[in-house]
Formats: structure tokens, C-alpha cells, sequence
């Protein structure tokens, strides 16, 4: 019998193997904060959940989970990922044999578009001593996590860093930003990014670096940054997509097929992604009300039409949902929490009864497609990577493998 199993799976190895791993997943860097606010998360049949990232492995088919991480977090609403908050969070994902993406901010607060702004103890440094501190403070937290068993599979050196990065002190009168029309900056701008990649190469060695950016919805601009980073180690492209912000699902199609083409070493994630609930932001730059209301439906047919646009895309990787436990329900209080009020409004959980909205598992198909199954020795050991039977045992360190099927590392693998 184990022989016919062990045969079976071999032949599913052999017809999904062509196909390279696909990842769904979420940024869910909040989660620890809801879950000490004792915020309740429940099933679309009213089940209680009781362990959300669980829910989000087994139910909702994500097998990566991305968490940001601030130098000194200012605290403000949603600015709280320190590294010991990190690891903690990190090491739980890492227990769930899912891969771990961090996000590096390398500010005190949201770094973005908008916002690239220094560490305040970092704001007296000139060019060259900024550098090196990237790099010291890359491989510290990197060799923290990794000593903590939250070693990242995946490492974002930058968030939405489309115009540079460590601008300078806020208020700066002449932060350093990066233009794809001008040369000014960029060499500075390599050379942060070289440092982290050192950093990242020498303590995470087998670790993907992300360059993230989210210039979607326009190629001459994406490419011109992608064209002046030529020369920059990493490996994966990530990009944000928000059709409020970033267009239709027809551009975002044409810049991951542009990408392909300028690009072909360099495989495509979807780092950030999402859609409204509820309420649609008035300052948004495109309405998309029409083709998907702002509500749970709606959320759900976004992300199931993103789906079918990405998985015939061969380059890209992994979609993630950003802030999908968003979640202020709070049983009894007859409000939302105070502490947490839907401020972003694109989570998958209804704020008003707790309940998962069905966007919640829209991923799910994209997680499976071309997954195919790994193979490992007989003698594999589990103790450097979560290893699982399929009935969701850890199983313990030290432990040789029999013949047969298990989970690591988020996906099956075949044990001959």
C-alpha cells in the first residue's frame, strides 16, 4: 500500500513539475495586536476561529506570510512592528511551515511613495556611514530573527521604494529622491541597496531579495527604475497593486508582460495587493465602483478576476494580500474597537459580526496552481525546516523521514 501511494505521488510529481510554485499569501503584521485586543475571528459559517494563521494556511491556501519591521516604530496606527515583535510573529509562521517574508521599512515609520524618511538615530549620518549602517543593522536583525527560528525565506530590502530610499530626516528641504528622468541620486541609491543585499546574502544565503515597487500602472516609469538598478543584487521584482491606485487588471497584465520581456531573469511577486469592503476612498485616482462595488461581493470578484488575469502569467510567483485580519469586531461592545477601527477598510473580515468575507479564500486556486511536489531523501532531517504529516503533526527534530508524503516548507514533498 505505501509503495502504491508513494507511486501515486511520484506520477503527480512527474505531470505538475513543469509548472513552477505558485504562492498565495497576506501581509499580516497586525495580527499579534488584534489577537492581544481579543478581537474575534470567525468562519463564514459563524465558526469561531481559534487560530487565525492556521485558518489562513489550511483554509485559505496561503503558504507565504509577509511582516514589515521598523527601525523604531513611532507607534501610530499600525506602526508597531519592532524586532522583537518580528521574531515573535516570525517565529510562529515558520512553525506553520510557511515561508517568511520580511519587509524592511528602514524608517521610523510607513515608508512609501511619499514617505521615505531616515530613522531619527540615523538622521546625523553622512552617505557612506548611512551605508554601512544599513548593512550593520541588516545582518543584526537578520542573524536575531534567524537565531530566534524565524529565519525569512523572502527579504524586501525597501518598501515601495519607486524614488529611492533613506531620503534623509523628514522635512528635509532636499530629501534625495530618485527619478528615472534625472541621474541624481541613483548611484547613492545603489549603494544602500548593495549593502543590504550584502547583509542579506551573508546571513540568509538561500533567501530571495525583493526589490519592491509600485509604479504598476506605468511601464516607462517601471522600467526606467528596474533599467537603473541593473547592476543591484536581488532577485525577485515586487510590485504593489491597487486598482484605486494602480488601474485595470488590463495594465497590470501589460506591466507584468513588459516585465517578462525587459526582464526574463527576474521572476514577478505581487507583494501588496487589495480591495474595498466597504466604503471607496475619495481621493483615489481611478473608480472602479462600477465594475466592483465596494463591497464584500465586490472585494471577492476583484480578487477572483486577479486571479484569473495572474495565473497565465508564468513569471509571477506570488499574490499577497495586504491586511486581510483587519478586523475591529469585538463581541458585546456594540461598536467597532475603539482601538482598531477599520482605518483601511480592505480586510477580509466583516467588521461588524467578525465573519470571513468570501474574499478571504479567493486566493486559494491561485496557491495550487503548479504547486507540483518536491522530493527529499529518506534521511531528510525536519530540525532546520517545519516538517508536517498530512494530517497537520509537527513532527520532531532529529527525526528521519520514512517513505511517504509530507508537508514542508508549505507544500507536499514525496519522501523516497
Amino acid at each position: 500500500m505505501k509503495k502504491k501511494l508513494l507511486m501515486a505521488a511520484l506520477m503527480l510529481l512527474a505531470a505538475t513539475g513543469m509548472k513552477a510554485q505558485r504562492m498565495a499569501g497576506g501581509d499580516l503584521s497586525m495580527l499579534p495586536k488584534y489577537e492581544a485586543a481579543k478581537v474575534n475571528y470567525y468562519d463564514a459559517n459563524g465558526n469561531l476561529i481559534a487560530d487565525v494563521l492556521q485558518h489562513m494556511r489550511d483554509e485559505a491556501g496561503y503558504s507565504i506570510v509577509r511582516i514589515r519591521l521598523f527601525v523604531n516604530p513611532t507607534k501610530e496606527t499600525g506602526v508597531v512592528q519592532d524586532l522583537e515583535y518580528v521574531k515573535a510573529l516570525g517565529k510562529r509562521v515558520k512553525e506553520k511551515g510557511m515561508k517568511l517574508m520580511v519587509d524592511f521599512h528602514y524608517s521610523d515609520t510607513w515608508a512609501d511613495p511619499s514617505n521615505q524618511w531616515t530613522p531619527e538615530q540615523w538622521k546625523s549620518l553622512n552617505d557612506n556611514e548611512l551605508a554601512q549602517k544599513v548593512y550593520d543593522y541588516t545582518k543584526d536583525c537578520l542573524q536575531q530573527l534567524t537565531n530566534a527560528g524565524a529565519k525569512p525565506d523572502y527579504i524586501q530590502t525597501g518598501n515601495e521604494i519607486s524614488y529611492g530610499m533613506l531620503w534623509g530626516p523628514k522635512g528635509t528641504g532636499s530629501p534625495k529622491k530618485c527619478y528615472t528622468s534625472s541621474d541624481a541620486n541613483w548611484s547613492r541609491f545603489r549603494s544602500l541597496l548593495a549593502k543590504a543585499a550584502q547583509a542579506c546574502r551573508e546571513e540568509c544565503p538561500e533567501a530571495k531579495i525583493i526589490i519592491h515597487t509600485e509604479r504598476t500602472n506605468n511601464w516607462s516609469t517601471t522600467k526606467g527604475i528596474y533599467e537603473r538598478l541593473a547592476s543591484a543584487d536581488y532577485d525577485i521584482i515586487g510590485l504593489s497593486y491597487y486598482p484605486e491606485w494602480h488601474n485595470n487588471l488590463a495594465t497590470l497584465k501589460s506591466t507584468i508582460q513588459n516585465l517578462k520581456n525587459t526582464f526574463p531573469q527576474k521572476p514577478v511577486m505581487i507583494v501588496e495587493t487589495g480591495y474595498f469592503n466597504n466604503w471607496y476612498n475619495s481621493n483615489a485616482t481611478y473608480d472602479f465602483t462600477s465594475t466592483w462595488p465596494a463591497t464584500p461581493e465586490g472585494q471577492n470578484k476583484f480578487l477572483t478576476q486577479l486571479v484569473e488575469t495572474v495565473e497565465p502569467l508564468d513569471n509571477v510567483q506570488a499574490i499577497l494580500y495586504w491586511f486581510p485580519e483587519e478586523n475591529p469586531y469585538k463581541p458585546g461592545s456594540g461598536q467597532y474597537n475603539n482601538v482598531y477601527n477599520p482605518w483601511f477598510n480592505h480586510g477580509l473580515f466583516a467588521p461588524e459580526t467578525g465573519r470571513a468575507h468570501p474574499g478571504l479564500y479567493a486566493l486559494k486556486p491561485y496557491s495550487n496552481v503548479g504547486s507540483g511536489i518536491a522530493t527529499l531523501n529518506s534521511d531528510a532531517n525536519p530540525s532546520t525546516q517545519a516538517v508536517y504529516t498530512l494530517d497537520g503533526r509537527r513532527l520532531p527534530a532529529q527525526q528521519s523521514l520514512r517513505p511517504g508524503i509530507y508537508i514542508k516548507d508549505g507544500r507536499k514533498v514525496v519522501v523516497k
